[in-house]
Formats: structure tokens, sequence, C-alpha cells
């Protein structure tokens, strides 16, 4: 793997929960960390020292260099022996981020804003970044499971697949199982032929066993080219008769992190986050990666 972590720091817990993440999976992939900080004053020349109207050692560079020394501080501590760096970038968050990403493997951001001094939010900020960043990017939020899964959803699109071999490299990494999740309803089936006749109810049911065989089919195409490239890992199918958002919710709750693609099969071909991917990062009970086609 080539290409730095990089994670975005505000002086929030958030960011900071953000940090501890993002220095394990640098020292897991043996490569270099970089705390980074967007910072719109130097745009605007503001000076160095503090302001003659406020207190000693009140100045916003002061208390920016502050927290990226706190932040450095907390990473070696996470994960004792990462290398990292850090860095004050002038411009927009979002921007500079982007930015960032551009060089990176993977973009590590906390899960919401501190107190308005930076905002670096779950929600547009996060969605924005998923959709554009160069390079997978991860959201910490909620409470993972140490010795739990990684969880990986599985749609069986060309586009998801960037996602899945995402998932197969993290679970061995971090040296844990793979649960590889698949949703299926029997609205699944998007490939009808066209009848030449009215839809009857039956047209939309199908045989409800043999949609099951063939979404089973699906899913373990899905993984096999993977599992070949990692046979000592354990990896378990589930799949689920239900709605895909509600079931990958409720799996993050005993999941220390789960990967999803940007968007996969059905949706909407001009958006670049789907449906399911953007409820996944308001709502997952732990650390989300978004891992669109072409950026892995």
């Amino acid at each position: 793997m080539s290409g730095l972590v990089v994670v975005g720091v505000d002086g929030s817990a958030a960011a900071l929960a953000a940090v501890d993440a993002a220095a394990h999976e640098a020292r897991m992939r043996n490569t270099e960390l970089h705390i980074v900080h967007a910072f719109i004053w130097p745009a605007l020349h503001v000076p160095r020292g503090t302001s003659p109207l406020g207190p000693p050692a009140g100045g916003v560079r002061e208390r920016v260099e502050e927290m990226l020394a706190e932040a450095l501080t907390r990473a070696q501590a996470a994960a004792p022996g990462v290398q990292a760096s850090h860095g004050v970038i002038a411009g927009e968050a979002v921007t500079a981020l982007e930015a960032e990403s551009r060089a990176a493997q993977l973009l590590v951001v906390g899960h919401h804003s501190s107190d308005g001094f930076v905002h670096v939010l779950l929600g547009s900020t996060a969605a924005h970044l998923a959709a554009h960043a160069a390079c997978p990017m991860m959201v910490v939020r909620g409470r993972p499971k140490p010795a739990g899964p990684v969880l990986v959803a599985v749609d069986g699109s060309p586009q998801g697949q960037a996602a899945v071999a995402f998932a197969f490299t993290e679970a061995a990494l971090r040296g844990t199982d793979l649960v590889a999740l698949h949703a299926w309803t029997t609205w699944t089936d998007h490939e009808k032929p066209a009848l030449g006749r009215p839809l009857e109810i039956v047209d939309l049911i199908g045989d409800e066993r043999q949609l099951q065989a063939t979404e089973d089919h699906l899913l373990a195409e899905a993984l096999s080219g993977h599992r070949e490239r990692y046979p000592n890992l354990t990896v378990h199918p589930r799949l689920v008769h239900g709605r895909t958002r509600p079931a990958l919710i409720e799996a993050t709750g005993s999941a220390q992190l789960i990967v999803v693609g940007g968007r996969g099969r059905g949706g909407f071909t001009g958006l670049l986050l789907g449906s399911v991917s953007q409820a996944v990062l308001q709502h997952a009970q732990c650390p989300v990666t978004v891992v669109r086609a072409g950026v892995a």
C-alpha cells in the first residue's frame, strides 16, 4: 500500500477519537500518519501573536498549534512507534481535506463538529468527502466492538467490489473475522424481462425460493476471488431477507467497523453517494469506511 493515512482534527473529542483510529490504521498499514487542521485565518493574514485585546497566550494560531501538539501526543500514545507529522492547511475544511486525500490511502474524520471553531461535521461535510475524496474515507463514530468483526455491505454490483476488497484487507490487517452481509427482498430482482402484458403480483414476487438461491449465489460470487487471496481469513457470508439499510445498521451493533461502497446496484446513476451509504454514515453504531469504485 502506498500513501499516508490522513486525519483531520478540529479540537473536539470526536477528532481525538479519529486520531486514535487513524494512528492504529497507520501502524497496521506500516505507513506514516499525517494530522491536519484546515485553518482559514492564514489566508486572511491574521497576526501570529496574541491580540492586544485578548488574554496572554490566547492567539488563534497558538490554539491551533496546541491542538496539533495534543493530537500528535495522542497518536503516539495510541500507536507507539507510528511515524506521525502534522500541519496546518490554509483553507476551508472540506476543500483542504479533499485535496489531502489525493496523496492518501485513507482519510479519517470524526463524527461531529467541535464548538463551531472549525466545522468538520457529519452530514454535509462527511457526505461530501465520502463522495469526492480520492481515497477511502473513514468516519469514526459509535461504540465499536474491539473483538467484533469487520462488516461489509455486499450488493453484487461491480461498483461494490472495491468495498469488498478493502474489507478483506482491513479484516486481515486487524486479525479479525469478516462478515459479508447481503440483504434482499422480493423487489431485489431488477432484471425482469419485458412481459408485453400488465404486471401481475406473481411477476413482482416470483418464486421466492429461486430468488433467494439467486441472491445467495450473488453473495458467493462477490466473495470468491477475495477468499482465494485471503485463505486464512474467516469469512461469514450473511444473507438477510429484509431491507438493506436497517439490516446493516442493526449489524453494526456487534462490529468494529463497517465498510460500504459509494453507490451500488439500484438508485440514481448520477449520485456519487447512495442512500444506503448515507444512512449508514448517519446511523451506524461503529466507525464507517466508504470506498467508492476507482479510489481504493
